[in-house]
Protein backbone atom coordinates (compact mmCIF):
# COMPACT_ATOMS: atom_id res chain seq x y z
CA UNK A 1 0.00 0.00 0.00
CA UNK A 2 3.02 2.21 0.05
CA UNK A 3 2.30 5.40 -1.91
CA UNK A 4 3.69 5.58 -5.50
CA UNK A 5 2.80 9.55 -5.88
CA UNK A 6 5.31 11.69 -6.16
CA UNK A 7 6.40 13.28 -2.98
CA UNK A 8 5.53 17.58 -3.80
CA UNK A 9 8.19 19.85 -2.29
CA UNK A 10 5.70 22.50 -0.94
CA UNK A 11 8.26 24.04 1.26
CA UNK A 12 8.70 26.84 -0.85
CA UNK A 13 7.07 30.38 -0.75
CA UNK A 14 6.19 32.82 -3.51
CA UNK A 15 4.61 36.39 -2.53
CA UNK A 16 0.71 36.66 -2.51
CA UNK A 17 0.76 32.84 -2.34
CA UNK A 18 0.87 29.92 0.37
CA UNK A 19 2.04 26.84 -0.73
CA UNK A 20 -0.57 24.26 0.18
CA UNK A 21 -0.73 21.83 3.36
CA UNK A 22 -2.75 19.44 1.30
CA UNK A 23 -0.84 18.43 -2.03
CA UNK A 24 -2.17 16.17 -5.12
CA UNK A 25 -4.75 17.89 -5.53
CA UNK A 26 -6.98 16.03 -3.12
CA UNK A 27 -10.66 17.47 -2.15
CA UNK A 28 -12.56 16.99 0.76
CA UNK A 29 -13.14 13.24 -0.26
CA UNK A 30 -10.22 12.79 -1.09
CA UNK A 31 -8.63 13.63 2.09
CA UNK A 32 -11.26 11.45 3.36
CA UNK A 33 -10.47 8.12 0.75
CA UNK A 34 -6.76 8.41 1.47
CA UNK A 35 -6.91 8.16 5.62
CA UNK A 36 -9.59 5.59 5.41
CA UNK A 37 -8.22 3.28 3.20
CA UNK A 38 -5.83 2.14 5.49
CA UNK A 39 -8.49 0.84 7.50
CA UNK A 40 -10.88 0.14 5.01
CA UNK A 41 -8.64 -2.34 2.82
CA UNK A 42 -8.88 -6.49 4.23
CA UNK A 43 -5.44 -6.31 4.82
CA UNK A 44 -2.45 -3.87 6.02
CA UNK A 45 0.33 -3.75 3.71
CA UNK A 46 2.91 -6.59 4.36
CA UNK A 47 5.54 -4.14 6.02
CA UNK A 48 3.22 -4.22 8.50
CA UNK A 49 3.26 -7.55 9.17
CA UNK A 50 6.69 -7.76 9.66
CA UNK A 51 6.68 -4.54 11.76
CA UNK A 52 4.05 -6.37 13.64
CA UNK A 53 5.78 -9.02 14.34
CA UNK A 54 8.93 -7.70 15.43
CA UNK A 55 7.08 -5.19 17.98
CA UNK A 56 5.24 -8.32 19.45
CA UNK A 57 8.30 -10.24 19.85
CA UNK A 58 9.94 -7.42 21.61
CA UNK A 59 6.88 -7.13 23.45
CA UNK A 60 7.13 -11.18 24.31
CA UNK A 61 10.60 -10.15 25.97
CA UNK A 62 9.37 -7.50 28.18
CA UNK A 63 6.81 -9.74 29.38
CA UNK A 64 8.92 -12.69 29.56
CA UNK A 65 11.93 -9.82 31.64
CA UNK A 66 9.24 -8.63 34.32
CA UNK A 67 8.19 -12.25 34.95
CA UNK A 68 11.68 -13.07 35.47
CA UNK A 69 12.43 -9.98 37.85
CA UNK A 70 9.27 -11.06 39.69
CA UNK A 71 10.15 -14.41 40.77
CA UNK A 72 13.74 -13.24 41.22
CA UNK A 73 14.01 -9.93 42.75
CA UNK A 74 16.00 -6.85 41.57
CA UNK A 75 19.18 -8.07 42.40
CA UNK A 76 19.01 -9.58 38.43
CA UNK A 77 19.70 -5.26 37.50
CA UNK A 78 22.74 -4.24 37.82
CA UNK A 79 22.11 -1.62 40.61
CA UNK A 80 24.50 -1.56 43.24
CA UNK A 81 25.61 1.06 46.18
CA UNK A 82 25.44 3.82 45.70
CA UNK A 83 23.53 3.64 42.44
CA UNK A 84 20.21 2.43 43.05
CA UNK A 85 18.98 3.90 40.24
CA UNK A 86 19.95 2.51 36.64
CA UNK A 87 17.86 1.95 33.69
CA UNK A 88 14.79 1.73 35.60
CA UNK A 89 14.49 4.99 36.33
CA UNK A 90 16.08 6.08 33.39
CA UNK A 91 13.71 4.63 30.80
CA UNK A 92 10.71 6.08 33.20
CA UNK A 93 12.07 9.99 32.21
CA UNK A 94 12.47 8.92 28.85
CA UNK A 95 9.13 7.83 28.22
CA UNK A 96 7.80 10.36 30.04
CA UNK A 97 9.57 12.94 28.15
CA UNK A 98 8.50 11.65 25.44
CA UNK A 99 4.59 11.19 26.37
CA UNK A 100 5.00 14.93 28.03
CA UNK A 101 5.43 16.18 24.20
CA UNK A 102 2.73 15.09 22.31
CA UNK A 103 -0.17 16.59 23.88
CA UNK A 104 2.04 19.71 24.25
CA UNK A 105 2.86 19.71 20.68
CA UNK A 106 -0.86 19.41 19.86
CA UNK A 107 -2.61 22.11 22.35
CA UNK A 108 -0.36 24.92 21.60
CA UNK A 109 -0.01 24.97 18.24
CA UNK A 110 -3.97 24.66 18.49
CA UNK A 111 -3.96 27.60 20.68
CA UNK A 112 -1.37 29.68 18.55
CA UNK A 113 -4.05 28.61 15.15
CA UNK A 114 -1.00 26.86 13.55
CA UNK A 115 -2.43 25.29 10.35
CA UNK A 116 0.10 23.02 9.55
CA UNK A 117 -0.39 20.94 13.26
CA UNK A 118 -2.93 19.16 11.71
CA UNK A 119 -1.43 16.91 9.66
CA UNK A 120 0.71 15.79 12.79
CA UNK A 121 -1.11 16.40 15.62
CA UNK A 122 -2.97 12.86 15.60
CA UNK A 123 0.45 11.32 15.59
CA UNK A 124 1.75 13.31 18.32
CA UNK A 125 -1.76 12.95 20.67
CA UNK A 126 -1.07 8.63 20.13
CA UNK A 127 2.41 8.85 20.55
CA UNK A 128 1.59 10.69 23.82
CA UNK A 129 -0.94 8.00 25.69
CA UNK A 130 1.81 4.68 24.21
CA UNK A 131 4.61 6.74 25.56
CA UNK A 132 3.21 7.30 29.39
CA UNK A 133 1.73 3.91 29.26
CA UNK A 134 5.27 2.41 28.59
CA UNK A 135 6.86 4.99 31.43
CA UNK A 136 4.17 3.61 33.85
CA UNK A 137 5.97 -0.03 33.85
CA UNK A 138 9.26 0.85 35.08
CA UNK A 139 8.42 2.92 38.27
CA UNK A 140 6.17 -0.69 39.36
CA UNK A 141 8.50 -2.80 38.71
CA UNK A 142 11.33 -0.95 40.12
CA UNK A 143 9.45 -0.92 43.73
CA UNK A 144 10.91 -4.88 43.82
CA UNK A 145 7.92 -6.30 45.82
CA UNK A 146 4.75 -5.58 43.33
CA UNK A 147 2.42 -7.37 45.12
CA UNK A 148 3.06 -5.33 47.99
CA UNK A 149 2.33 -2.31 45.48
CA UNK A 150 -0.97 -1.47 47.33
CA UNK A 151 0.91 -0.53 50.13
CA UNK A 152 1.29 3.01 48.30
CA UNK A 153 -2.08 3.60 48.15
CA UNK A 154 -3.45 6.15 50.98
CA UNK A 155 -5.41 3.54 52.98
CA UNK A 156 -5.47 2.48 56.61
CA UNK A 157 -3.37 -0.51 57.31
CA UNK A 158 -2.37 -2.72 59.68
CA UNK A 159 1.35 -1.06 59.52
CA UNK A 160 0.10 2.67 59.63
CA UNK A 161 2.04 3.68 56.77
CA UNK A 162 1.11 6.11 54.95
CA UNK A 163 2.52 8.10 51.66
CA UNK A 164 4.89 10.98 52.18
CA UNK A 165 3.46 13.28 50.43
CA UNK A 166 6.19 15.71 50.31
CA UNK A 167 8.09 13.19 48.23
CA UNK A 168 8.75 14.37 44.59
CA UNK A 169 7.96 10.70 43.74
CA UNK A 170 4.20 10.54 44.80
CA UNK A 171 3.94 14.45 43.41
CA UNK A 172 5.22 12.00 39.90
CA UNK A 173 2.16 10.19 40.38
CA UNK A 174 -0.25 12.79 40.64
CA UNK A 175 1.50 14.65 38.03
CA UNK A 176 1.60 11.65 35.52
CA UNK A 177 -1.67 10.47 36.62
CA UNK A 178 -3.35 13.71 35.82
CA UNK A 179 -1.37 14.40 32.45
CA UNK A 180 -2.40 10.95 31.40
CA UNK A 181 -6.41 11.45 32.35
CA UNK A 182 -6.25 14.81 30.49
CA UNK A 183 -4.22 13.60 27.57
CA UNK A 184 -6.83 10.71 26.86
CA UNK A 185 -9.79 12.64 26.85
CA UNK A 186 -8.13 15.55 24.65
CA UNK A 187 -7.17 12.47 22.15
CA UNK A 188 -10.49 11.14 22.32
CA UNK A 189 -12.83 13.92 21.75
CA UNK A 190 -10.47 14.47 18.47
CA UNK A 191 -11.18 11.76 17.18
CA UNK A 192 -15.17 11.88 17.58
CA UNK A 193 -15.68 13.52 14.33
CA UNK A 194 -13.73 10.72 12.67
CA UNK A 195 -14.46 8.05 13.84
CA UNK A 196 -18.30 9.16 13.04
CA UNK A 197 -16.89 8.85 9.64
CA UNK A 198 -15.73 5.61 10.07
CA UNK A 199 -18.54 4.55 11.64
CA UNK A 200 -20.56 5.84 7.89
CA UNK A 201 -18.28 4.15 5.88
CA UNK A 202 -18.18 0.65 7.63
CA UNK A 203 -19.24 -2.41 5.66
CA UNK A 204 -20.27 -4.63 8.21
CA UNK A 205 -23.15 -4.27 11.42
CA UNK A 206 -20.05 -5.33 13.92
CA UNK A 207 -17.84 -2.20 12.48
CA UNK A 208 -20.93 0.28 12.82
CA UNK A 209 -21.75 -0.60 16.05
CA UNK A 210 -17.83 -0.36 17.68
CA UNK A 211 -17.48 2.90 15.73
CA UNK A 212 -21.30 3.90 16.50
CA UNK A 213 -20.38 3.46 20.33
CA UNK A 214 -17.05 5.28 20.43
CA UNK A 215 -18.40 8.26 18.31
CA UNK A 216 -21.23 9.19 20.68
CA UNK A 217 -24.31 9.60 18.42
CA UNK A 218 -22.58 12.48 16.48
CA UNK A 219 -24.23 13.54 13.47
CA UNK A 220 -22.33 16.47 12.43
CA UNK A 221 -25.06 19.20 13.41
CA UNK A 222 -24.10 22.21 13.78
CA UNK A 223 -25.16 22.17 17.43
CA UNK A 224 -22.77 18.69 17.54
CA UNK A 225 -19.96 20.86 15.95
CA UNK A 226 -20.54 23.98 18.42
CA UNK A 227 -20.42 21.73 21.33
CA UNK A 228 -17.41 19.67 20.35
CA UNK A 229 -15.04 22.40 19.19
CA UNK A 230 -15.70 24.44 22.94
CA UNK A 231 -14.45 21.02 24.31
CA UNK A 232 -11.53 20.92 22.12
CA UNK A 233 -10.78 24.47 23.20
CA UNK A 234 -10.96 23.70 26.99
CA UNK A 235 -9.29 20.91 26.66
CA UNK A 236 -6.67 22.81 24.89
CA UNK A 237 -6.30 25.73 27.77
CA UNK A 238 -6.01 22.81 30.14
CA UNK A 239 -3.69 20.57 28.69
CA UNK A 240 -1.02 23.65 27.90
CA UNK A 241 -0.29 24.50 31.25
CA UNK A 242 -0.66 21.11 33.06
CA UNK A 243 2.01 19.39 29.91
CA UNK A 244 4.39 22.21 30.77
CA UNK A 245 4.26 21.57 34.69
CA UNK A 246 4.20 17.44 34.31
CA UNK A 247 8.02 17.39 33.05
CA UNK A 248 8.91 20.21 35.65
CA UNK A 249 7.22 17.96 38.67
CA UNK A 250 9.57 14.91 36.99
CA UNK A 251 12.60 17.33 37.37
CA UNK A 252 12.03 17.99 40.78
CA UNK A 253 12.81 14.33 41.78
CA UNK A 254 16.68 15.43 40.74
CA UNK A 255 16.43 19.05 41.81
CA UNK A 256 15.18 18.82 45.49
CA UNK A 257 17.76 16.04 46.78
CA UNK A 258 21.23 17.33 48.02
CA UNK A 259 23.10 15.42 45.29
CA UNK A 260 25.86 17.27 43.42
CA UNK A 261 24.96 17.51 39.28
CA UNK A 262 20.93 17.14 40.98
CA UNK A 263 20.43 20.00 43.19
CA UNK A 264 20.19 22.83 40.41
CA UNK A 265 17.03 25.27 39.37
CA UNK A 266 17.56 24.90 35.58
CA UNK A 267 16.13 21.43 35.81
CA UNK A 268 12.30 22.13 35.39
CA UNK A 269 13.18 24.93 31.79
CA UNK A 270 15.79 22.10 30.88
CA UNK A 271 13.97 19.31 30.96
CA UNK A 272 10.77 20.65 29.46
CA UNK A 273 13.07 22.22 26.53
CA UNK A 274 14.21 18.71 26.15
CA UNK A 275 10.96 16.55 25.96
CA UNK A 276 9.87 19.12 23.72
CA UNK A 277 12.97 18.29 21.34
CA UNK A 278 12.94 14.75 21.71
CA UNK A 279 8.64 14.30 21.30
CA UNK A 280 9.20 16.10 17.97
CA UNK A 281 12.01 14.06 17.04
CA UNK A 282 9.72 10.89 18.16
CA UNK A 283 6.73 12.16 15.77
CA UNK A 284 8.84 12.68 12.75
CA UNK A 285 10.03 9.22 14.00
CA UNK A 286 6.89 8.19 13.73
CA UNK A 287 5.18 9.99 10.46
CA UNK A 288 8.20 9.71 8.46
CA UNK A 289 7.80 5.85 8.11
CA UNK A 290 4.22 5.87 7.99
CA UNK A 291 3.64 8.46 5.13
CA UNK A 292 5.72 6.42 3.09
CA UNK A 293 3.48 2.73 4.04
CA UNK A 294 0.37 4.13 4.20
CA UNK A 295 0.47 6.65 1.59
CA UNK A 296 -0.02 9.91 3.45
CA UNK A 297 2.37 12.02 1.61
CA UNK A 298 -0.37 14.29 0.36
CA UNK A 299 -1.63 14.65 4.09
CA UNK A 300 1.55 14.70 5.82
CA UNK A 301 3.90 16.55 3.92
CA UNK A 302 7.32 18.12 3.03
CA UNK A 303 6.18 20.81 4.56
CA UNK A 304 4.85 19.63 8.10
CA UNK A 305 8.37 17.70 8.41
CA UNK A 306 10.29 20.76 7.83
CA UNK A 307 8.62 22.63 10.39
CA UNK A 308 9.50 19.98 13.03
CA UNK A 309 12.65 20.30 11.93
CA UNK A 310 12.84 23.66 12.19
CA UNK A 311 11.42 23.20 16.19
CA UNK A 312 13.62 20.26 16.54
CA UNK A 313 16.59 22.45 15.45
CA UNK A 314 15.42 25.62 17.93
CA UNK A 315 15.20 23.43 20.73
CA UNK A 316 18.37 21.61 20.22
CA UNK A 317 19.97 25.15 20.89
CA UNK A 318 18.20 25.38 24.06
CA UNK A 319 19.34 22.08 24.96
CA UNK A 320 23.04 22.65 24.08
CA UNK A 321 22.79 26.49 25.74
CA UNK A 322 21.14 24.40 29.04
CA UNK A 323 24.28 21.65 28.90
CA UNK A 324 26.64 24.94 28.59
CA UNK A 325 25.04 26.45 31.77
CA UNK A 326 25.03 23.67 33.88
CA UNK A 327 29.28 23.46 33.65
CA UNK A 328 29.40 27.39 33.75
CA UNK A 329 27.18 27.35 36.91
CA UNK A 330 28.98 24.11 38.57
CA UNK A 331 32.40 26.47 38.01
CA UNK A 332 30.37 29.74 39.29
CA UNK A 333 29.17 28.22 42.35
CA UNK A 334 32.66 27.83 43.96
CA UNK A 335 31.38 24.10 45.21
CA UNK A 336 34.39 21.61 44.44
CA UNK A 337 31.87 18.67 44.58
CA UNK A 338 29.93 20.40 41.61
CA UNK A 339 32.83 20.92 39.46
CA UNK A 340 34.00 17.52 40.10
CA UNK A 341 30.44 15.74 39.35
CA UNK A 342 30.45 18.25 35.98
CA UNK A 343 34.49 16.97 35.01
CA UNK A 344 33.62 13.60 35.70
CA UNK A 345 30.92 13.39 33.05
CA UNK A 346 32.97 14.94 30.79
CA UNK A 347 36.25 13.49 31.27
CA UNK A 348 35.61 10.28 33.58
CA UNK A 349 34.23 6.74 33.37
CA UNK A 350 31.29 7.76 32.14
CA UNK A 351 32.90 10.33 29.60
CA UNK A 352 31.61 7.97 26.29
CA UNK A 353 27.59 8.02 27.60
CA UNK A 354 28.25 11.88 27.96
CA UNK A 355 29.89 12.28 24.82
CA UNK A 356 27.51 10.02 22.89
CA UNK A 357 24.77 12.60 24.06
CA UNK A 358 26.50 15.75 23.02
CA UNK A 359 27.04 14.33 19.79
CA UNK A 360 23.40 12.70 19.16
CA UNK A 361 21.79 16.24 20.75
CA UNK A 362 23.87 19.07 19.94
CA UNK A 363 26.23 18.53 17.25
CA UNK A 364 24.10 16.21 14.52
CA UNK A 365 20.66 18.13 15.06
CA UNK A 366 22.90 21.22 13.16
CA UNK A 367 22.67 19.49 9.95
CA UNK A 368 18.93 20.86 9.97
CA UNK A 369 20.58 24.98 9.28
CA UNK A 370 20.65 22.97 5.59
CA UNK A 371 17.32 23.18 3.56
CA UNK A 372 18.40 20.29 1.84
CA UNK A 373 18.31 18.22 4.54
CA UNK A 374 14.68 19.80 6.11
CA UNK A 375 13.20 18.49 2.83
CA UNK A 376 14.78 15.40 2.34
CA UNK A 377 12.35 13.06 4.28
CA UNK A 378 15.43 10.46 4.98
CA UNK A 379 18.01 12.70 5.71
CA UNK A 380 15.27 14.26 8.76
CA UNK A 381 14.91 10.91 9.52
CA UNK A 382 18.55 9.97 10.57
CA UNK A 383 19.17 13.18 12.15
CA UNK A 384 16.11 12.45 14.29
CA UNK A 385 16.65 8.78 14.80
CA UNK A 386 20.15 9.86 16.75
CA UNK A 387 18.09 12.56 18.34
CA UNK A 388 16.25 9.76 20.32
CA UNK A 389 19.74 8.08 21.17
CA UNK A 390 20.96 11.40 22.44
CA UNK A 391 17.94 11.91 24.57
CA UNK A 392 17.98 8.53 26.17
CA UNK A 393 21.57 9.27 27.15
CA UNK A 394 20.81 12.31 28.40
CA UNK A 395 18.54 10.63 31.16
CA UNK A 396 21.52 8.11 31.91
CA UNK A 397 24.33 10.92 32.21
CA UNK A 398 21.66 13.16 34.46
CA UNK A 399 21.04 9.64 36.56
CA UNK A 400 24.05 7.58 37.07
CA UNK A 401 26.85 9.46 36.83
CA UNK A 402 25.56 11.19 39.80
CA UNK A 403 24.68 8.82 41.64
CA UNK A 404 27.88 6.55 41.00
CA UNK A 405 30.30 8.96 42.26
CA UNK A 406 28.52 10.73 45.65
CA UNK A 407 30.20 12.44 49.00
CA UNK A 408 31.80 8.83 49.70
CA UNK A 409 34.40 8.16 47.95
CA UNK A 410 34.83 4.41 49.65
CA UNK A 411 31.00 3.65 48.82
CA UNK A 412 31.71 4.67 44.36
CA UNK A 413 31.21 1.69 42.19
CA UNK A 414 31.01 1.51 38.28
CA UNK A 415 27.67 0.97 37.11
CA UNK A 416 27.33 -2.09 34.47
CA UNK A 417 23.33 -3.07 33.00
CA UNK A 418 22.86 -6.39 33.26
CA UNK A 419 21.16 -7.79 30.33
CA UNK A 420 17.81 -8.19 31.88
CA UNK A 421 17.93 -4.11 31.81
CA UNK A 422 18.67 -4.31 28.34
CA UNK A 423 15.93 -7.03 27.55
CA UNK A 424 13.33 -5.31 29.50
CA UNK A 425 14.54 -1.23 27.48
CA UNK A 426 14.31 -3.23 24.14
CA UNK A 427 10.50 -4.34 25.16
CA UNK A 428 9.35 -1.17 26.03
CA UNK A 429 9.79 -0.18 22.37
CA UNK A 430 7.92 -3.84 22.00
CA UNK A 431 5.35 -2.45 23.66
CA UNK A 432 5.20 1.21 22.05
CA UNK A 433 5.26 0.13 18.45
CA UNK A 434 2.44 -2.52 19.05
CA UNK A 435 0.14 -0.05 20.73
CA UNK A 436 0.95 2.28 17.85
CA UNK A 437 0.67 0.04 14.97
CA UNK A 438 -2.76 -1.08 15.82
CA UNK A 439 -3.48 2.64 16.15
CA UNK A 440 -2.41 2.41 12.64
CA UNK A 441 -4.60 0.11 11.52
CA UNK A 442 -7.75 0.79 13.74
CA UNK A 443 -8.13 4.01 13.97
CA UNK A 444 -8.05 7.74 12.01
CA UNK A 445 -3.96 8.27 12.04
CA UNK A 446 -4.81 12.20 10.49
CA UNK A 447 -7.63 14.00 12.02
CA UNK A 448 -9.60 14.60 8.69
CA UNK A 449 -12.32 16.86 10.22
CA UNK A 450 -9.27 19.40 11.43
CA UNK A 451 -7.18 19.09 7.53
CA UNK A 452 -10.12 19.52 6.23
CA UNK A 453 -10.46 22.88 8.00
CA UNK A 454 -7.20 23.88 6.67
CA UNK A 455 -7.62 23.31 2.60
CA UNK A 456 -8.38 26.15 0.50
CA UNK A 457 -12.20 24.59 -0.08
CA UNK A 458 -13.18 25.42 3.80
CA UNK A 459 -12.99 29.19 2.82
CA UNK A 460 -15.61 31.56 2.33
CA UNK A 461 -14.04 32.76 -0.84
CA UNK A 462 -13.27 29.97 -2.74
CA UNK A 463 -15.84 28.99 -5.02
CA UNK A 464 -16.82 25.25 -5.55
CA UNK A 465 -15.55 23.09 -8.60
CA UNK A 466 -12.91 25.19 -9.40
CA UNK A 467 -9.27 23.35 -8.41
CA UNK A 468 -6.92 25.35 -6.16
CA UNK A 469 -4.22 25.51 -8.86
CA UNK A 470 -6.67 27.20 -11.40
CA UNK A 471 -8.18 29.45 -8.10
CA UNK A 472 -4.55 30.85 -7.55
CA UNK A 473 -3.86 30.98 -11.68
CA UNK A 474 -6.81 32.88 -13.23
CA UNK A 475 -6.68 36.61 -13.70
CA UNK A 476 -9.65 38.03 -15.15
CA UNK A 477 -8.27 40.64 -17.01
CA UNK A 478 -6.64 38.45 -19.34
CA UNK A 479 -8.35 35.29 -19.77
CA UNK A 480 -11.76 34.45 -20.01
CA UNK A 481 -13.38 33.30 -16.62
CA UNK A 482 -13.26 29.03 -17.10
CA UNK A 483 -16.49 26.91 -17.12
CA UNK A 484 -16.19 25.38 -13.65
CA UNK A 485 -15.81 29.14 -12.74
CA UNK A 486 -18.80 30.03 -14.06
CA UNK A 487 -20.72 27.16 -13.03
CA UNK A 488 -19.47 27.69 -9.11
CA UNK A 489 -20.52 31.50 -9.32
CA UNK A 490 -23.70 30.37 -10.77
CA UNK A 491 -24.40 27.77 -8.10
CA UNK A 492 -22.88 29.97 -5.20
Amino acid sequence: MASTAPDINNTLETPGRRAELVTGGLDFAGVTDTVAAVWERPRPPRAWYIAMAFALTLLGVLGAMILYLIFNGVGVWGLNNPTAWGFDITNFVFWVGIGHAGTLISAILFLFRQKWRTGINRFAEAMTIFAVMCAGIFPGIHLGRIWLAYWLAPLPNQMAMWPNFRSPLLWDVFAVGTYFTVSILFWYVGMIPDLATFRDRATSRVKQFIYGLLALGWTGSSRHWHRFEVAYLILAALATPLVLSVHSVVSFDFAVSQLPGWHTTIFPPYFVAGAIFGGFAMVMTLAIPARELFGLKHIITKRHLENCGKIVLVTCLMVGYAYMMEFFMSWYSGSPYERFVFRSRAAGPYAWAYWTMIICNVAVPQLLWFKRIRTNVWGMLAVVMAVNVGMWFERFVIIVTSLSQDYLPAAWDYYRPSLVEILTLAGSFGLFLTLFLLFCRYLPMVAMAEVKTVMPQATEHHVAYVPVTRAFDYNPDEHEPPAELERGAARL
